[in-house]
């Protein structure tokens, strides 16, 4: 039987990974993976690449709860030609720097034919909180978590948002060492926990998609620039590829038993294989969908700051060195080919002792 090969790439937020962990080094990953399947589902970590991003006509663009809930099969996916998206800004955010959002907003509708409600701006600053676990992975907190569902709310109920872009201003006073390893392309992005809160309460509430793009004063040019992080200093703004992103996000089915089915839904149980890094393989997604019968490929080459090997988990994987040959393992495993049949490692056939 013949269907729809559908992939799930998850490079986890704000642990370090070596691949996907800093300004849409990941998409030329998900560009590669999405050529040998039918559909990728993937996260806005993976594809946000700030003012730069690329069309992936076959991939799904999930906030990281929605990711969650769906691979429990709980949720259902949905996807959709266009969303509606409602802007959701900080109160926090300066004047002028606000400015430079709500322009790069009409950008994306007169420049890419984008559809945004008006905009809503937070009754009280969030104020949000940056932290740094021992282990190295960054996280945070948002002081004013009711002000940001109050503003989510009003964009839902009337503007009639489809999906959420929120932006919210980040604290200047980053840890400057982690900042600058950061930009040199050697350290954990400071600021990535914090936001994955942020999309996770609005998902969590609404079950609407979601994605965060941070507000930052600008920084004067940095001369040791890595290029995995320069796409964040091309302008004054990460919202594009958040917008893009939710421009075809799907929508979540919540309701399976109440929910005519159409025939484009996509649910857990069609799922045929994850790619992870090999080092971070303790996700709520991932120890899901290891009940199913999904292949599980751990990438070894994407270290992170985490050491959640999927053994340890006793999660039954597939190791492969690097993202080239897990590509090559999803063409294998969608054409049917046992992958030791490609290898001179393969053995004769031995007989099953039945007493």
């Amino acid at each position: 039987m013949n269907h729809s090969y559908t992939a799930i790439l998850i490079v986890p937020t704000g642990v370090g990974a070596a691949i996907g962990g800093y300004a849409g080094d990941a998409i030329p990953v998900a560009r590669l993976l999405a050529q040998v399947c039918d559909r990728l589902i993937t996260h806005p970590n993976v594809l946000n690449g700030a003012s730069l991003y690329w069309n992936i006509p076959n991939a799904f663009y999930v906030e990281g709860y929605g990711l969650d809930k769906f691979a429990t099969g709980n949720w259902g996916l949905r996807p959709v030609r266009s969303n509606k998206i409602g802007l959701l800004l900080d109160q926090g955010i300066e004047p002028e720097l606000r400015l430079r959002h709500l322009q790069a907003a009409d950008a994306a509708q007169a420049t890419l034919g984008l559809a945004l409600t008006d905009y809503v701006i937070t009754d009280a600053p969030l104020n949000v909180e940056l932290r740094t676990s021992a282990s190295g992975v960054s996280w945070g907190t948002i002081n004013n978590p009711d002000s940001l569902l109050r503003g989510a709310e009003t964009l839902i109920k009337q503007a009639k948002a489809e999906a959420i872009a929120v932006v919210a201003r980040f604290p200047d006073n980053i840890d400057e060492e982690a900042a600058q390893n950061y930009r040199q392309g050697k350290g954990v992005d400071p600021i990535a926990g914090a936001e994955a809160v942020i999309s996770h309460l609005i998902v969590k509430n609404f079950q609407i998609p979601c994605a965060h793009a941070p507000a930052l004063a600008a920084e004067p040019p940095q001369p040791n620039l890595s290029p995995r992080s320069a796409a964040e200093e091309l302008g004054y703004t990460f919202l594009p590829s958040v917008l893009v992103g939710l421009n075809r996000a799907p929508q979540f089915i919540v309701e399976k038993e109440l929910t005519i089915s159409l025939p484009d839904d996509i649910w857990a149980e069609q799922v045929d294989a994850i790619i992870m890094p090999a080092t971070a393989c303790g996700s709520s997604a991932l120890l899901s969908l290891s009940q199913k019968p999904c292949q599980i490929i751990a990438v070894e080459e994407n270290q992170t700051q985490i050491k959640v090997p999927p053994q340890s988990l006793g999660i039954k994987a597939i190791k492969v060195n690097s993202y080239l040959e897990a590509a090559g393992l999803l063409v294998a495993h969608k054409a049917g080919i046992n992958p030791t049949s490609l290898t001179s490692q393969i053995g004769s056939l031995a007989i099953v002792n039945s007493h």
